[in-house]
């Protein structure tokens, strides 16, 4: 069942590095906070890495500035995602988040079946606002698309519940 606005955040370990391999539970993440997740196909890859993640690095300061954290999620190992992040030039503060068996990613129904591409599951391309673990706002792509996800979607549908 896919996650939609209302529903909690569903618990699930994610990794990051910082010093070393991080494990991370979502409650840590999300709880008490305010969260914007974006989900991309695949690191490296054309659309996410020339305009999904560099929108949010480019937009960063303003979701900071209305005290949201930033989350970017792929199914990927997490030496992937912190060398995506630092090809990127993420600003500290960007997490980078690997659902490196998809776990999380299933939780919330929004898998992807890319063994056509010889990418196995991957998550579909979203962008969700949570405020203390519970989803506010949910974009999720129709496949092949690059419109409702953005750092610059986003920011407009905050400004609009202000």
């Amino acid at each position: 069942m896919t996650i939609k606005v209302g529903d909690r955040i569903p618990e699930a370990n994610l990794q990051r590095i910082r010093d070393g391999v991080e494990i991370v539970d979502t409650p840590t993440l999300f709880d008490g906070k305010k969260v914007v997740l974006f989900a991309v196909p695949g690191a490296f890859t054309p659309t996410c890495s020339e305009r999904h993640l560099p929108g949010y690095v480019q937009h960063f300061d303003q979701f900071r500035a209305r005290g949201i954290e930033v989350l970017c999620m792929s199914v990927n190992d997490p030496f992937v995602m912190q060398a995506w992040g630092q090809s990127q030039h993420v600003p500290e503060g960007l997490q980078m988040l690997a659902d490196g068996n998809a776990d999380f990613t299933r939780a919330l129904g929004l898998e992807l079946d890319a063994s056509a591409y010889g990418m196995g599951t991957r998550s579909r391309r979203f962008a969700l606002y949570a405020d203390n673990g519970s989803v506010k706002k949910l974009f999720v792509e129709a496949p092949g698309e690059f419109k409702v996800s953005s750092a610059e979607y986003m920011l407009d549908e905050l400004a609009a519940m202000d």
